[in-house]
């Protein structure tokens, strides 16, 4: 399925850390194994096929499921993490996947499953005809866009069995995409019973040799290109090939992963490994923007959590800039494994190639090919705070004398148009007038960018604590929403229990209580269970609400 995931809500009315932070994984999760010694890959997925035949009834899986590994994690000590889809006679399990660990000897240790019902359907054929779960997905898409005249309609439905929402059920999942007046996507995620016809779930899913560029927002930044005859091509071959390219102002119609037609990414040449002129008329200027928050983003993954690449392979992924006309977003789609960035309509916004936004729009990618969070409900609001925070710590990260690093979302981005300092507030959410600060049993209902609030908040207590003070010129006074004070453990061990929450204890089903549960796990991994680390973790949580 193709996966799509916005740095803004769906309508515009909706409107020197590194070095220390990559050894402090292997340093505490002791004791610590020699390189030789550790499981590979390989071994870890044999390790894991024998514990799923000896503990199949523990973990749901019956003779008509089948499973697929999707991630694969082994500790410094040889601890295994392997992480699992399945399917039910063929159909893919919305809600099926798992993760198994293992202890270093390979021995089974525990599993996390993202919902623990078993499955067993009468039938697999549906009563509710694929055409007819299409027209209730475009219908649901036309409702979501307020009635406004879509163009390209297109809808195809996938049948699957849907475990998240109560009782597994056999169901539609219907992508549908369509071009507003603008020429530029809309896109939804439908779910649809498919035996009655009723709706379970939607969401948005339209869910990125050496020179140096004149960016927009960073100033003057090296870049890695490549040599091409003599001509100097905006393509990193250190950092798996990525690449940035120009959209030219036109958009793409994909349908799980098949385009009907795609916006070009025509990779930017430039005669001197000069690149732009820091001003956007240069259409190379974004580019280079683009490019560096990408190789910022590389970096931070690769040297502080060991991460190689977003899909942790090595390979590289793309950019596209001048996307759409006026385009007011800036995505990342699982289809094409690419970031694209519209120019903004100068008013609310300009050209989305912010540092923080590229950080924010590649943390989708990993996030995918990790927990792959659903993007609804609280697991939703928990996929946009990873970004927002990982993207937040890239910007950190970078140390960059022209983007210096805040808890500010897109402050670099927004225009006076927008009314407000930054799409979002890390310290007090609710500073963006639709966010939540405090974990109540009605944040699922909110548009994910908004219900991510809670984890934001979480975030910056556990990073920086509770109350008034400046980073960086900029002022911050966090409250609590139960009056506590917290005192923050710093930004390097916040990313190293989120990261090691995301990717080893966090699945596609798990809400705010379950992320409380993950990042405790992974505080008691890193630092021990009576840590202060693992005691603030707690806290910070508390005074958000949740627990």
């Amino acid at each position: 399925m193709s996966r799509t995931r916005h740095i803004r809500g769906s309508r515009l009315a909706t409107a020197g850390v590194a070095a220390g932070a990559a050894t402090l994984l292997a340093a505490t999760l002791a004791p610590t194994a020699h390189a030789a010694d550790r499981p590979s890959r390989t071994t870890a997925i044999a390790n894991a096929a024998s514990a799923l035949v000896a503990h199949a009834a523990g973990l749901g899986l019956t003779a008509a499921e089948d499973t697929s590994v999707r991630d694969v994690i082994v500790d410094a000590d040889g601890t295994q993490h392997v992480r699992y889809d399945r399917t039910y006679r063929q159909l893919p399990v919305l809600g099926g996947d798992f993760v198994v660990h293992l202890a270093p000897n390979g021995s089974y240790r525990s599993a996390d499953r993202a919902t623990r019902s078993s499955i067993s359907l009468p039938s697999v054929a549906p009563k509710v005809a694929a055409p007819k779960a299409a027209d209730l997905a475009v219908n649901a898409l036309r409702a979501a866009n307020l009635g406004e005249v879509l163009k390209g309609v297109t809808a195809k439905p996938q049948l699957i069995v849907d475990a998240l929402h109560g009782a597994p059920k056999l169901a539609w999942r219907t992508n549908v995409v369509a071009k507003d007046s603008l020429g530029n996507p809309v896109a939804r995620t439908v779910l649809t019973d498919a035996r009655t016809g009723a709706q379970i779930d939607a969401w948005d899913s339209v869910e990125t040799a050496t020179g140096d560029g004149q960016s927009l927002y960073s100033g003057t930044v090296p870049l890695e290109t490549t040599l091409s005859g003599s001509t100097y091509q905006l393509k990193d071959a250190t950092r798996g090939g990525t690449y940035t390219g120009d959209a030219a102002n036109k958009t793409d119609l994909c349908i799980l992963g098949i385009c009907i037609s795609r916006a070009p990414s025509t990779v930017f040449t430039d005669a001197d490994n000069h690149w732009g002129t820091g001003a956007s008329s240069d259409r190379s200027t974004a580019a280079v923007d683009a490019q560096y928050g990408t190789d910022e983003t590389w970096d931070y993954y690769k040297n502080v959590h060991g991460r190689n690449g977003i899909a942790g392979d090595g390979k590289g992924s793309y950019n596209r800039v001048h996307y759409g006309n006026s385009y007011n977003n800036a995505f990342w789609d699982d289809s094409c494994f690419c970031m694209t960035y519209g120019d903004g309509d100068g008013t609310q916004l300009g050209p989305l190639v912010a540092l923080d936004v590229a950080g924010h729009e590649m943390t989708h990618g990993v996030t995918s090919k990790t927990a792959a969070l659903t993007y609804s409900g609280e697991s939703g609001g928990l996929n946009e705070a990873t970004s927002d925070i990982m993207g937040t710590l890239v910007e950190w990260y970078a140390n960059n004398s022209s983007d210096l690093g805040d808890y500010l979302i897109g402050e670099k981005i927004v225009r006076s148009g927008f009314g407000k300092a930054a799409l979002r507030f890390m310290d007090q959410p609710s500073k963006d007038g639709n966010s939540a600060d405090c974990w109540s049993s009605s944040v699922g209902n909110l548009d994910v960018h908004y219900s991510s609030g809670v984890a934001n908040h979480f975030a910056y207590l556990l990073a920086e604590g509770s109350g008034a003070k400046t980073i960086n010129g900029v002022s911050y006074n966090s409250p609590t929403c139960n009056g506590s004070s917290v005192s923050g453990i710093g930004r390097d061990k916040l990313g190293a229990i989120w990261y090691r929450a995301l990717t080893v204890y966090m699945t596609s089903s798990t809400n705010y209580a379950g992320a409380r549960t993950a990042t405790l796990n992974a505080a008691k991994d890193l630092y021990g269970v009576g840590s202060s680390e693992y005691a603030a973790v707690g806290a910070a949580w508390s005074a958000v609400s949740v627990g």
